[in-house]
C-alpha cells in the first residue's frame, strides 16, 4: 500500500492508503469525499457540543427573547442550571445568551453519554492520528456518525427539529451557502491532487508517480481544480525558526560578553598554566611555597 499524507495548505489532515496500482481517477474522487465526510463530522461535533449545553435551536422565526422573557431572566439571576419537567421528560433549563436555542437541555447523565460520543467522534479527525501511522477510511466516520446519532436518540428519545443543525448534519442535508465552511468543501468532481510539485492526472494509476513499491509514503496535497500547484513549504518549521533564532540570539549576547572581558584574567584559569604539561607527566599538583 502507498501511504498518502493528505495536506490542506500546511496542515495534516489524514493518513490514507491506496494499492501502488490504482487509477488516479479513482484515487482522487475518494480522497475528496473522505476530507468532505470529515469536514462534516467536525461540523456534527461543533453542533453536538452546543445542543448538550443549550438544548435543540428554534426555528429562525423565534430566533431571541420577548421583553417579558428578558424581564424574567433579569429577575430569576439563573446563574446555575435548574431541573424541570417538560412534557413528561426531564430537562436542564440552561437559556441560551443568544437566543438562538430552546434552553432546554439535556440532564446530565445524558449529556455525559453524547459528550462522550461527541469526544469519541472528535478523535477521529485528530491529526496525530499521522504520527501514529493510523490510516483514515470511510467505515471510520461512518461509523462515528451512527454512535452520535444513537446517542442524540438516547438525548432527546423525541428526536431534534428537522432544521437542528445536529440533525442535517446527520443526514446529510445542511445549507451551507454563503458561509464559509462551504468554501471548505471541495467537490469530487472538481478536485485535484497535487505531489512533488506535480498534478496527478486520471489517465495514469498511482504507480506512475510514485513508482510500484506499495510501502512508499508520500505527502499530497487537495486543492480545487484550475487554481495552480499549491504553495511550497518552507524548509524549515515555525517552531524550528523560533529555536533556531533563539539560539542565534544567546550565540550574540555571548560574543557581546565576551568582546567586553578585554583583560587578562583568563591567564590565571588552569587551562592557560604553560607548565601543566610537564606537571601531569611528574604527577606534581599545584604546589605553592607560599602560604595561602
Amino acid at each position: 500500500m502507498v501511504w498518502i499524507t493528505l495536506k490542506r495548505a500546511e496542515e495534516p489532515q489524514f493518513l490514507y492508503e491506496a494499492p501502488a496500482t490504482t487509477p488516479v481517477a479513482s484515487l482522487i474522487p475518494a480522497i475528496a469525499d473522505l476530507y468532505n465526510l470529515r469536514l462534516r463530522l467536525k461540523r456534527l461535533v461543533d453542533a453536538g457540543r452546543d445542543l448538550i449545553e443549550y438544548g435543540p435551536i428554534k426555528p429562525e422565526s423565534e430566533y431571541g427573547y420577548t421583553e417579558e422573557q428578558l424581564d424574567s431572566l433579569g429577575k430569576e439571576k439563573m446563574v446555575e442550571k435548574k431541573e424541570v419537567e417538560i412534557n413528561g421528560r426531564k430537562v436542564l433549563m440552561n437559556p441560551d445568551p443568544t437566543g438562538r436555542r430552546t434552553g432546554e437541555a439535556p440532564t446530565q447523565d445524558l449529556a455525559d453519554i453524547l459528550r462522550k460520543t461527541l469526544d469519541n467522534a472528535e478523535a477521529c479527525l485528530s491529526a496525530d492520528l499521522v504520527k501514529l501511522n493510523k490510516c483514515l477510511t470511510k467505515d471510520i466516520l461512518e461509523e462515528a456518525f451512527a454512535n452520535v446519532q444513537g446517542a442524540v436518540m438516547i438525548a432527546f428519545p423525541m428526536n431534534i427539529p428537522e432544521w437542528d443543525p445536529v440533525r442535517e448534519a446527520l443526514e446529510d442535508k445542511e445549507d451551507l451557502s454563503g458561509t464559509q465552511a462551504s468554501k471548505d468543501i471541495i467537490p469530487a468532481g472538481e478536485a485535484s491532487l497535487w505531489w512533488a510539485g506535480k498534478e496527478l492526472l486520471p489517465p495514469h494509476p498511482l504507480s506512475h508517480y510514485t513508482g510500484t513499491n506499495n510501502k512508499t509514503k508520500i505527502i499530497a496535497k487537495l486543492q480545487k481544480r484550475g487554481q495552480g500547484p499549491p504553495l511550497r513549504e518552507p524548509p524549515v518549521s515555525e517552531q524550528q525558526q523560533k529555536e533556531m533564532m533563539a539560539y542565534y540570539y544567546r550565540k550574540q549576547e555571548q560574543q557581546k560578553k565576551l568582546m567586553e572581558n578585554d583583560e587578562d584574567e583568563y591567564l590565571h584559569s588552569p587551562w592557560a598554566n604553560p607548565k601543566s604539561l610537564k606537571s601531569a607527566f611528574t604527577g606534581i599538583g599545584d604546589v605553592s611555597w607560599r602560604p595561602r
